[in-house]
C-alpha cells in the first residue's frame, strides 16, 4: 500500500480514515477537497484540474481522500489500493449535518482556504447528493472498481464496524516506504 485512494459518499468518513491510514503508515496525506476547490467554493477549470490531478498522481506515495477523480483517470490508475466506504446514506447524511453544525462558518484543514462550512441552496443540493448517492453514484463506483487492474487492491467497507476493524488492523509503519 504505497498509493491509497479513499473514496465514498460525503459524510462516509473518508477524511478520518485517510488521516488514520496516513499516520499509521507514515505516508503523505492529500485531501482532494483541499486540492480541488478554490477560495469561495469555486471549481477549477477541467484542464486545470487535469494537470493538477496528474501531478498529484505522479507522487511516489500518498493517501488521498475524496471523489474528485480526474477525467483521465490518473488518480485511480496510480492507486495501488482503493478503499471504498460504501456506507448507508442515512449515516453519511447524519455525519455531514453534524460536521456542518460543528464547523459552521469555519474553515477546516481538509478544505481549501476560503471555503468555510456554510448552509445555503448549494448545501441543500449537497444533502440531496448524499441521499441519492446509492442510486446515482454507487453503480458507477461498482463499475470503476470492477475495472481495476489485477495488481490493484480493492477494499470495500460497508459499516462503521468494518471501518474500525480495518483501521485497527493497519500496520504501524509501511515497510520499505520511500
Amino acid at each position: 500500500m504505497r498509493r491509497i485512494l479513499v473514496i465514498g459518499s460525503p459524510g462516509a468518513g473518508k477524511t478520518t480514515l485517510a488521516r488514520r491510514i496516513a499516520e499509521r503508515l507514515s505516508l503523505p496525506l492529500v485531501h482532494l477537497d483541499r486540492e480541488y476547490w478554490r477560495a469561495g467554493w469555486v471549481k477549477p477549470a477541467d484542464d486545470e484540474w487535469e494537470i493538477q490531478a496528474a501531478a498529484l498522481a505522479e507522487k511516489p506515495s500518498w493517501v488521498m481522500d475524496g471523489e474528485y477523480l480526474d477525467l483521465s483517470g490518473k488518480l485511480l490508475a496510480r492507486a495501488t489500493t482503493v478503499i471504498w466506504l460504501d456506507l448507508p446514506n442515512w449515516l453519511c447524511l447524519s455525519r455531514a449535518l453534524k460536521r456542518l453544525a460543528l464547523h459552521y462558518r469555519k474553515e477546516r484543514t481538509d478544505l481549501a482556504e476560503g471555503c468555510p462550512e456554510y448552509f445555503n441552496r448549494d448545501y441543500v443540493t449537497f444533502i440531496k447528493d448524499i441521499w441519492t448517492y446509492p442510486a446515482r453514484i454507487r453503480p458507477k463506483m461498482i463499475e470503476l472498481l470492477r475495472n481495476l487492474r489485477p495488481d490493484q487492491n480493492c477494499v470495500i467497507l460497508r459499516s462503521r464496524r468494518e471501518v474500525e476493524d480495518f483501521a485497527a488492523r493497519l500496520p504501524s509503519t509501511l515497510q520499505g516506504a520511500a
